[in-house]
This record gives structure tokens, sequence and C-alpha cells, in this order.
């Protein structure tokens, strides 16, 4: 397989210095929830599910609007950077005290072509169940 040739999508954000590293950022056509244990920590009916190809196909993820967050977040220090969305900021959920675990992320100021997701929240999904359902 040549790796030189990538089919572009009009409906796919690529990184501009490798086209092998894209992702794709859709509405949810219905309600999201995220829970921690019982507690229920962001309700949405305007999430976006970002399915992402880069080293690997990585698990589709859920961004939600800040608004629709039902948790405090505390910011924590320190930051990553991916070159498909900019520099990523994480959190802890204040409810849940210190347990030293990043819960969630935000890419508050992404690379122009990933402005889509800028200022959503994400949550890690080896932390935080979610259950997704139609809009009744």
């Amino acid at each position: 397989m040549d790796h030189a040739t990538v089919t572009h999508s009009t409906e796919t954000i690529h990184n501009p210095a490798d086209a092998r590293h894209f992702m794709r950022v859709k509405p949810v056509k219905g309600r999201v929830r995220a829970r921690v244990g019982d507690v229920v920590i962001a309700d949405s009916t305007s999430a976006q599910r970002v399915m992402e190809v880069g080293r690997k196909v990585y698990d589709p993820v859920f961004y939600f609007p800040p608004a629709d967050v039902l948790a405090s977040l505390a910011g924590r220090t320190g930051t990553t950077h991916c070159p498909l969305k900019g520099d990523a900021i994480y959190f802890d959920i204040v409810e849940l005290g210190d347990k030293g675990e990043k819960i969630a992320w935000c890419y508050d100021r992404p690379l122009e072509i990933s402005d889509v997701i800028s200022g959503l929240i994400a949550f890690y999904a080896d932390r935080v169940s979610f259950e997704e359902m139609p809009l009744s």
C-alpha cells in the first residue's frame, strides 16, 4: 500500500503535516449522559462525537458543551499537544476530591482547523460511563 496516496473527505479534518491523522466530528442525534458511579456529571442533547485516526484508531469520544457539564471542574497544571487539535488542558471534578487522576480535558484554543471542538469538555471513558439515548 502506498501511504503517500491518501483520500481526503470533506467531512473529515486532516492534520496538515500528516494526512493519515484525521478526525470526524458529528453531532450526536440524541441525548448523552456521563456518570461517575450514580452521579450524573454531564447531560446533553448537543454533544459531539469525535472519531479520530492517528497512531491508531481511537475509540470515539463525546465532547460536551460546558453548559451541559453539571459537575464543578478544577483545572490541573500541564498541557499536552495534538498536531491535529492543539493544546489540551485537563480537569478534576471538585465533588470527587483529589484522586490524583485527570478526568476531563478541553481544547480551549484549538488549532484553527479544529475550532469545531473549541471549549467543549471530554471525559476519559475509563473513568466515566456514558449512556446514549434517542430524543423522545
